[in-house]
């Protein structure tokens, strides 16, 4: 049998030094923005029961969860997304919470990525939910704060808007089968405009037809919303254009430019979103950092209906870029090393908390002898050491 112990699975990573100083940094400069704009944290589960996954509204294919089995047969997964845990949290311990609940998580997920997309399978990923509430004041909170945390992070994002509805009136209009619909919708999230092509040449060609195979070229400005009315011609398709021009407005106002596009094509990997859904793109990254929107009947899963909105941040992907760009600095070498002698282990633990406590940093050596310490020194570049006796002897090193 094949020994698979010296590599790790598919999809998965050891991460070193730097990536976890990177990966530690961009949560906790998200978790301050979370937190200064009133949003709790939360922990869920890395465990969940299959069924909190499989109702057919939470559209995630069981073939992307990882699965197994607890000591009574039943079956679990291994948490493949933060929001639905979430959303079962919310329906039961807080039930009798003032609304809206503000709340955000960091906390890994797992997806089982076939097919070599190049995407990961474990991602650590931090995001807010605000539950409860509903409207434009809402969804311009979720969005402003999704703003916020990349500003707080890379100067040069972009955001995508776009809107779920206006995509499922499209597709409500074609006279195809669930899983025709779940494949066109896998064709555009993949961008795979061939395949959509091909498969909107075995339908009649009504507008609505048009209007789907016009998709991927909807993104631009607000141009692009008036070229998508003429493409509609019920109220089902227009309403959402005419929200989304609403948002659109109000967003300019923060002065984002070119860096706020309009993407009718817009297609979240999750399809449990109903309304407004958005996206952050980073330079240096091959996918979105950030995807979001508003989700409001998943509660109902969970006999718990209210409306509910959030997104969830990439930080594996978001801290690669940041360290890439060399705005993460790994800790400089210690100052000191500090040796005690033979018997004064003691009492050079007490000058190296010392030296600590006065804003040097430190390292504590466990070499048995001075020659080892003063061989590993010069080895990592430490340029003094302190070696503790009846007196403490300091060495600087060339």
């Amino acid at each position: 049998m094949k020994n698979y112990s010296k590599i790790t699975p598919e999809g998965t990573k050891d991460f070193l030094f730097e990536e976890c100083l990177s990966t530690r940094t961009v949560s906790h400069i998200l978790g301050e923005v979370f937190s200064q704009r009133g949003f709790h944290e939360v922990l869920t589960p890395g465990v969940e029961f299959y069924d909190v996954f499989s109702n057919p509204a939470a559209q995630i294919p069981q073939e992307n969860m990882f699965k197994l089995s607890d000591s009574k047969g039943r079956l679990m997964v291994v948490r493949p997304d933060s929001t639905l845990p979430i959303a079962r949290m919310t329906a039961t311990r807080l039930q009798n919470e003032v609304l809206p609940i503000r709340l955000y998580y960091n906390q890994r997920v797992y997806r089982n990525n076939r097919g070599l997309t190049g995407r990961s399978n474990e991602v650590m990923q931090t995001g807010i939910e605000l539950l409860g509430i509903s409207g434009k004041r809402a969804d311009l909170e979720i969005i402003t704060t999704a703003i916020e945390a990349l500003t707080r992070c890379v100067p040069d994002f972009r955001i995508e808007l776009g809107h779920a509805g206006f995509f499922k009136a499209l597709l409500n209009k074609l006279p195809v089968s669930d899983n025709e619909r779940e494949d066109i919708h896998s064709f555009i999230e993949a961008k795979n405009y061939s395949a959509l092509n091909s498969f909107l040449d075995t339908l009649e060609q009504t507008k609505a037809v048009a209007a789907i195979r016009r998709l991927p070229r909807l993104f631009g400005g607000e141009e692009v919303l008036n070229e998508a009315s003429e493409l509609c011609d019920d109220n089902d398709a227009l309403r959402p254009l005419e929200y989304l021009k609403e948002i659109y407005d109000c967003l300019t106002k923060f002065g984002l430019g070119e860096r706020l596009m309009i993407d009718l094509g817009l297609a979240q990997r999750n399809d449990y979103y109903s309304d407004i859904v958005f996206s952050g793109y980073v330079e240096g990254s091959g996918e979105p950092v950030l995807i979001g929107g508003r989700y409001d009947k998943l509660l109902d899963i969970f006999d718990s209906p209210m409306p509910a909105s959030g997104f969830g941040i990439n930080v594996d992907a978001l801290a690669k870029v940041m360290l890439s760009r060399g705005q993460i600095k790994m800790k400089p070498l210690p100052d000191v090393l500090v040796h005690g002698d033979d018997s004064f282990e003691v009492k050079s633990i007490k000058h190296y908390q010392a030296l600590t406590q006065s804003g040097l940093i430190c390292e504590n050596s466990v070499f048995s002898t001075r020659d080892e310490a003063i061989a590993y020194a010069k080895k990592k570049g430490i340029a003094r050491i302190d070696f503790v006796n009846e007196e403490v002897e300091t060495v600087l090193l060339n």
